[in-house]
């Protein structure tokens, strides 16, 4: 009977798929145990595969959740290496508040006296509803009672807070008067919810931020998807067609709103985070709140996040990401997969996604293979994701870098053919557009 290889020597042979020794060893352990050891190195690289890095998004889907939504930034070397000022007033030489940099950049950018940064949309609004709502009453449309991605329901979020959910109107039609019956002396605030990842048409009515504010209690209008002002002024065009009747936070403050809560990885195009905006008093009873402690960012966060909200402030929409994609003329697009040098130049349809914008298609172009290249092209190094819609594959070049058409053309000359190789394991999955080496 042949005796097994050693783990060690085992893991040693599998240096080359640059993983630290001791997930090598893990590795080898594993396939030793299965009675397999020339499933090591599958084993490695399938581990390798796991890890956390970037691909390029070639399907269309702008802010792809499973993709990590908005692309960022780059963001000065200074923010992400050294220490930063978080919370330190470098005038006075005392501590500061976190929120004396992103946030306040924010507020201005947006039009309100004051904003608040948290962790993530769904976390603003628990946060907003327990600091001014709970044990208190908060009203609500039956038609905006909605269900976000992962399975949260806003229900859920209010139940969480400590706020009772007092329901009026029915599913497709919800009138002031509705709104104003429900009125009484428990009423803390009248929540109004953009509906980010449906639309509901057809014989249907709902009621605005400004006719709200007029019922007495504060309206703190979740608008989901971060759009910061509906006039576009950092797109040179103006605001695209795709973009009409999406709620804007300036334009909601505008109109009453005593608060707005809305993403930073969606529309706004920055990190993952979720912002409160509005009436000072508002926002600094839920920075007193002992949940703030629990939901707030770390310092990379908000350094990404003050990137993004200078740019804005510079009018500069190409410095994000996510507008340079949106606005990038079809006509550009097509002259960029010309110069791929494979595949079919088709016409293709994009999407912002992320519940942003739902039923509103963003024209595009890009390539096709014929057959499913899908899986091949994810094992690609860098992986490759695409989509496959009647026999073909199409990567559109929408959500695609330009500085990474290069890598987008080899991988579709290796797999049109069949070719799996994937050259230097790990290591080349750093080498994308924006990424460190």
């Amino acid at each position: 009977m042949t005796r097994p290889p050693s783990v060690d020597a085992l893991a040693r042979e599998l240096a080359d798929v640059g993983l630290p020794h001791p997930l090598l060893v893990d590795a080898a352990r594993a396939a030793i145990a299965a009675g397999d050891p020339s499933s090591a190195r599958a084993r490695a690289e399938a581990m390798a595969g796991a890890l956390l890095g970037p691909v390029i998004n070639a399907t269309g889907v702008i802010l792809h959740t499973n993709l990590g939504r908005a692309p960022l930034p780059a963001l000065p070397t200074v923010a992400a290496r050294r220490y930063s000022n978080l919370e330190f007033d470098l005038a006075g030489g005392k501590r500061a508040s976190r929120s004396d940099h992103a946030a306040r950049l924010l507020a201005r950018a947006v039009g309100a006296e004051a904003a608040l940064v948290v962790n993530n949309g769904a976390s603003a609004l628990m946060l907003v509803l327990a600091a001014l709502a709970r044990d208190r009453s908060v009203i609500v449309s039956r038609g905006e009672l909605v269900e976000i991605g992962g399975g949260f329901r806003v229900p859920d979020v209010m139940a969480q807070s400590g706020c009772r959910l007092v329901e009026v109107g029915t599913t497709n039609r919800t009138r002031l008067a509705d709104y104003r019956s429900a009125l009484d002396g428990d009423v803390a605030l009248v929540l109004k919810v953009h509906q980010s990842n449906y639309r509901m048409v057809g014989f249907t009515e709902d009621v605005g931020v400004a006719p709200l504010s007029t019922l007495g209690p504060p309206v703190v209008a979740d608008i989901g998807s971060g759009l910061l002002d509906a006039s576009t002024p950092w797109l040179a065009g103006g605001p695209p067609v795709w973009l009409a009747g999406e709620p804007a936070a300036r334009q909601t403050l505008a109109a009453g709103a005593g608060l707005v809560t809305f993403s930073g990885d969606k529309l706004m195009g920055g990190p993952q985070a979720g912002i409160i905006a509005g009436r000072a008093d508002l926002v600094a009873l839920c920075a007193r709140h002992p949940l703030n402690r629990a939901l707030r960012p770390g310092g990379l966060v908000l350094a990404a996040l003050q990137e993004t909200v200078l740019a804005y402030l510079r009018r500069d929409g190409d410095a994000i990401p996510f507008w340079r994609m949106a606005a990038t003329p079809v006509e550009a697009l097509r002259a960029r997969a010309e110069r791929l040098g494979v595949g079919k130049v088709v016409d293709t349809v994009a999407v912002a996604g992320g519940g942003s914008v739902p039923g509103q298609d963003v024209p595009s172009a890009g390539v096709a293979l014929d057959g499913d290249h899908a899986a091949r092209l994810r094992a690609n190094d860098p992986p490759v994701v695409a989509r496959v819609h009647e026999g073909m594959t199409i990567c559109d070049l929408r959500t695609v870098d330009p500085l990474d058409d290069p890598v987008l053309a080899a991988a579709l000359l290796h797999h049109r053919t069949g070719d799996t190789s994937t050259g230097q394991g790990v290591s080349n999955r750093h080498q994308l557009a924006g990424g460190p080496g």
